[in-house]
């Protein structure tokens, strides 16, 4: 069985595959890009969407589909962005714009430092059915960005037990903690055994 990744993200396979120690490839390798629009409302129901709809393009027994969907939260702003982290602040938001919008909107609360934590939903989809695990990564998010490393909120969220923000911390150090490395721990014995069916 081929492991498809649902995402067409050449850096994502990438940590995918060294979180996952398994031969993956991305969908655009095998058929034409299309666009699958995230209408769920959390982060499992958007994954399992998104793997859903390449496993059936495929139209093939042969495939175990992996997607995620992941995003950041802070709970004094009823738990935003949330699903919405990519394009918090519009459709074709930035990272930066992004970072933007949620330092603004903790500055109105005179605030510089809030609880925060990142979900990893990750939805493995094949012959054998659907199954969907997830993984967590608690902190803080600041106001003053710092770093260069990572991308998305990495440069404004501090994960609890560290002083520096993901965007300062070293590439192994975020590996390990992460959220979606929480989450691939639990998938990839799933993925295993889907395998070997």
């Amino acid at each position: 069985m081929t492991i498809v990744l649902a995402t067409s993200n050449r850096g994502k396979l990438k940590e995918f595959q060294e979180l996952c120690e398994e031969k993956i490839i991305v969908y655009s390798d095998i058929i034409d890009e299309f666009e699958i629009e995230e209408t769920e409302d959390t982060f499992a129901g958007n994954a399992i969407l998104k793997a859903k709809a390449i496993y059936d393009k495929l139209n093939g027994e042969d495939y175990i589909v992996v997607s995620d969907d992941s995003g950041i939260s802070l709970p004094i702003l009823n738990d935003e962005p949330g699903i919405y982290s990519a394009r918090y602040a519009g459709v074709n938001a930035t990272d930066k714009d992004n970072i933007i919008m949620v330092i603004d909107k903790i500055n109105n609360l005179n605030i510089n430092k809030t609880d925060a934590f990142y979900t990893c939903a990750i939805a493995i989809v094949s012959k054998y059915g659907e199954y969907c695990v997830h993984g967590w990564m608690h902190g803080d998010v600041i106001n003053t960005p710092k770093g260069k490393n990572g991308f998305g909120y990495d440069p404004i969220f501090i994960p609890s037990g560290y002083n520096n923000t993901l965007a300062e911390l070293d590439k192994d150090i975020k590996s390990n903690i992460s959220h979606r490395a929480k989450a691939l721990n639990l998938a990839k014995p799933i993925i295993k055994m889907l395998k070997n069916y």
